[in-house]
């Protein structure tokens, strides 16, 4: 009977064991979950691209290239702050084509400002400082003429809401090649209504370029810049854009600009024109 009893024991002291490891085989543990991993903070710099060619260079109602082809491209940076800069450069005739500059076949433009909303209002306001840098020299026929040195700074102050968007641009410098026109200014409405989700977009834009000073002559004496410049301008088109970043437009150009403001080579650079373009934006 001891004997059994002991035998009994040392058995279920060797089967026992077996079974609690049968039971850890047949119930694998269960690993912890994964850390997902970290998510990199978005950056707050973005940076942009764009080139474009366009049947003409039109700025502010006048044709910068005498109806002839441009090709442009720029750079922006901007911040999430509401800072950014950019540059942005194409091709002009009518420095060279009024002969008061050599070489005088590039714009290249400098940027930089502040730009944010108002609240909740959806209101958005935009201030910078852009600067036309024309390189090249004057000719000797330019010399003690109305034509000064074309580079032009200007500060901007502009107000958007939806599709809609008033804009105001104050020379701090001569305006354009014409002498004593600091002070000048543009004023403009711009509408860029986009029609549902067909990605086209209807711009029409009217603005008034005023200019101040008066010019002193060689030949003609004093003469007042606001008559000989000023002009209203207006424009009309249509654009289609793609996901891609590609957008394909066009649109129709009017001024009042005088003749004996604009006329260059027996043309005034003002006349009505209409415009075909191609763009894409990286």
């Amino acid at each position: 009977m001891r004997k059994s009893l002991l035998l009994t024991a040392v058995l279920s002291a060797l089967t026992l064991p077996t079974l609690a490891f049968a039971e850890d085989a047949a119930t694998p543990a269960v690993a912890p979950a994964a850390a997902a991993p970290a998510t990199e903070p978005a950056s707050p710099n973005t940076f942009s691209y764009n080139v474009g060619l366009y049947s003409q260079y039109i700025f502010r109602g006048l044709t910068q290239t005498a109806e002839r082809p441009a090709i442009q491209g720029g750079a922006d940076y901007s911040h999430s702050s509401g800072f950014y800069a950019g540059t942005w450069a194409s091709n002009i005739n009518w420095l060279e084509d009024g002969g008061n500059w050599h070489s005088g076949s590039l714009e290249w433009d400098i940027y930089g400002g502040f730009r944010n909303t108002i609240g909740d209002t959806g209101i958005g306001y935009d201030v910078g400082l852009l600067n036309y840098v024309y390189p090249g020299s004057k000719t000797l026929a330019a010399q003690g003429t109305n034509f000064v040195d074309p580079y032009t700074l200007e500060a901007y102050a502009a107000l958007s809401w939806k599709w809609l968007q008033a804009k105001y641009s104050y020379s701090i410098t001569d305006t354009f090649g014409v002498k004593n026109s600091d002070g000048t200014y543009y004023v403009e409405l711009n509408a860029n209504y986009p029609i549902a989700d067909s990605g086209y977009t209807v711009m029409a834009h009217v603005g008034r370029q005023e200019f101040d000073g008066k010019s002193n002559t060689v030949v003609t004496g004093a003469a007042d810049n606001d008559k000989l410049y000023s002009y209203t301008d207006w424009k009309l088109g249509l654009s289609k854009t793609w996901a891609n970043g590609v957008v394909v437009g066009g649109y129709y150009t009017e001024t009042n600009a005088r003749d004996a403001g604009y006329t260059i080579n027996k043309h005034n650079i003002g006349d009505s024109q209409l415009t075909a373009f191609v763009q894409k934006t990286f």
